[in-house]
C-alpha cells in the first residue's frame, strides 16, 4: 500500500470488530493512510440479547452509540493527530461494507468464533465480505488460547 490509502473497518461494538480497528489504525498509521469505520445496522423487527432495539430509531441510535464509544476507544489508545472517520449505514451488514469499501484499498473485519467450521470461524459477515468485496480483506482472528500439550497439569481455582 502507498501513502493516502484509505482502510474501510466494519465495527459493531464487538471484541473482534475492536481489534479489527486497532489493526486497521496501526496500518494506517504506518503507511499514512485514513481509517474509514463503518457501522452498519438494519431493523428486522427481532429482538435478540439485553440490549436489543424495540424499534428502528432506537437500533439506529444504538448503531450511532456504537460508532461514538469505538471513535472513543480508538482516540484514547492512539492518540490524536492520525485521521479517523466513520459513518453508520444502513443495510444488511456485508452490503453496506463491501459498498463502503468500493473505493477503499483495504477493508478490515474482525473474527468472531474459534470452531474450525469456516462460516463460524470467519462469521458470516466476514464470509460475504470476502467474497463480495473489490479490494484485498483482512479478517482480524480473535486470539484462541494455546492448546494444552499432554501431561500438562490443569490448574483449577
Amino acid at each position: 500500500m502507498e501513502n493516502n490509502r484509505l482502510i474501510v473497518v466494519g465495527v459493531d461494538g464487538s471484541e473482534g470488530g475492536r481489534r479489527a480497528l486497532r489493526w486497521a489504525a496501526g496500518e494506517a498509521a504506518a503507511r499514512g493512510g485514513t481509517v474509514q469505520i463503518v457501522v452498519a445496522w438494519r431493523w428486522d423487527g427481532i429482538e435478540t440479547g439485553p440490549t436489543a432495539a424495540t424499534n428502528p430509531d432506537a437500533e439506529r441510535q444504538r448503531a450511532y452509540d456504537v460508532l461514538r464509544r469505538e471513535m472513543a476507544d480508538l482516540l484514547a489508545w492512539q492518540g490524536p493527530g492520525h485521521p479517523v472517520a466513520g459513518e453508520v449505514v444502513e443495510g444488511r451488514p456485508a452490503d453496506a461494507l463491501t459498498a463502503a469499501a468500493r473505493t477503499a484499498d483495504l477493508l478490515v473485519l474482525g473474527s468472531h468464533g474459534h470452531s474450525r467450521l469456516r462460516h463460524t470461524v470467519l462469521g458470516s459477515v466476514s464470509e460475504e465480505c470476502v467474497r463480495k468485496a473489490s479490494c484485498p480483506v483482512v479478517v482480524v482472528p480473535v486470539p484462541v488460547a494455546a492448546p494444552r500439550t499432554a501431561g500438562e497439569p490443569v490448574l483449577h481455582g
